[in-house]
């Protein structure tokens, strides 16, 4: 698939996420915008999933290990075809089967539920360790906040996947740099998040997490890498594409009211034509 034709896609991901937190009057739309590329690329071009056949075997997994960016989640799942787009206004909704965070009893295209922090890298890793044991071809990619890996949690696991050498695993840290109380090296630093990786044997590479180039390098060599698990470190912008929120820690975890919603959607349209 074509660099511009990911662009569009990633900038419909981004409308549907602002459609689905402005609708519910609440959600996380800061982390789920800055994360909307690196969903895209895995759903439209690197990962092996059939949205026709949604429990395939062989299917690639993918666990959202930040469970709260959900609507980036749920965005992509309806762009690839999942359910209808339509739906995503029922984010948060009583009885809907987008919930808050991830449910995978209830939505199609979700491989596990998730939501507390820390726990969904240690899932990952059992599913690639699975693969591994039972012969199958299957990869697993995890995707954790920058915040999220000041969990103790995460360490246990990236130890666990280093030591096993699990080369079907590939863990991708949204680096934002901010979360819930303010910048992520002013609340409790993870830096070098790079550094940490390697010292648990990850192959480690940095990328810009709005670049289609640089992500389609950085998953190739992930799957190029034997004998260890690979962690992509995704340096990124929360709030990406709209105008109030990047870099504004406000949107963490705001909803925005019906004027903010118009000019969110205005910005989103004014890239959306730029990409024609």
């Amino acid at each position: 698939m074509e660099v511009s034709e990911l662009k569009q896609i990633a900038n419909e991901v981004r409308k549907g996420i602002i459609t689905a937190v402005h609708s519910a009057k609440s959600g996380h739309p800061g982390g789920s915008l800055s994360a909307a590329d690196i969903m895209t690329y895995l759903y439209f071009e690197e990962m092996n999933v059939d949205p026709e056949e949604p429990e395939k075997a062989d299917r690639d997994r993918f666990v959202l290990s930040k469970g709260h960016v959900a609507p980036a989640l749920y965005s992509t799942l309806a762009q690839r075809g999942y359910f209808p787009k339509e739906d995503l206004v029922q984010l948060r909704k009583t009885g809907s089967y987008l919930q808050g965070h991830p449910d995978m009893k209830g939505t199609a295209g979700v491989d596990m539920s998730s939501g507390s922090l820390g726990q969904g890298i240690s899932i990952a890793v059992g599913m690639a360790l699975s693969a591994g044991l039972s012969g199958e071809s299957y990869r697993v990619y995890t995707l954790l906040g920058d915040g999220e890996i000041q969990e103790g949690q995460v360490w246990e696991a990236a130890m666990f996947a280093g030591f096993r050498k699990l080369d079907n695993l590939v863990v991708i840290v949204d680096n934002n740099n901010l979360q819930i109380d303010g910048p992520v090296d002013e609340v409790c630093s993870p830096y070098p998040i790079d550094e940490k990786f390697k010292a648990f044997n990850f192959h480690v590479i940095n990328v810009d997490a709005h670049d289609f180039t640089g992500l389609a390098h950085a998953f190739e060599e992930a799957r190029n890498t034997k004998g260890q698990p690979t962690a992509i470190i995704a340096k990124s912008i929360k709030g990406k594409g709209v105008s109030f929120m990047e870099n504004n820690v406000k949107w963490h975890g705001s909803a925005p009211n019906d004027k903010e919603f118009e000019i969110a959607m205005a910005d989103l349209e004014k890239i959306g034509e730029s990409l024609k």
